[in-house]
């Protein structure tokens, strides 16, 4: 798989929350973060369909972009890298790690533990 850079992830990210859109949409959203150029946004999703990251509709004028793959095969993918390469293949030094990160709500940790309860009760069958 394709392993997009941090300005396609972000706009992969767009396409993930917002569904098929245009060029504009993406850069409109792009710059509620950072200023960034229109043609820079078309350039990189010019460069995205080529690497076969997102999918481009011509059928209209406007042409309409769609992510290719899907949130969880990236997230997945940069996952196992970050965890093989920063924490020497630890998935609880990573777990632990976040969570010391203080930036975890309290719905967040709800979740957190019912999967871990979930994966407790699996493991005792």
């Amino acid at each position: 798989m394709i392993k997009p850079t941090e300005s396609e992830l972000e706009i992969l990210n767009i396409l993930w929350k917002e569904g098929p859109s245009s060029v504009r949409l993406v850069n409109e959203k792009m710059n509620e973060h950072k200023e960034v150029g229109y043609t820079t946004t078309l350039k990189l999703m010019q460069i995205m369909a080529q690497k076969g990251l997102v999918d481009r509709d011509e059928s209209s004028r406007t042409h309409i972009y769609a992510a290719r793959v899907k949130a969880e095969d990236i997230q997945g993918e940069l996952l196992d890298k970050l965890l093989n390469t920063a924490f020497g293949g630890s998935a609880s030094k990573l777990v632990l790690s976040a969570l010391g990160s203080g930036k975890t709500s309290a719905k967040e940790l709800e979740e957190i533990k019912a999967l871990i309860e979930k994966l407790e009760q699996d493991g005792d069958q």
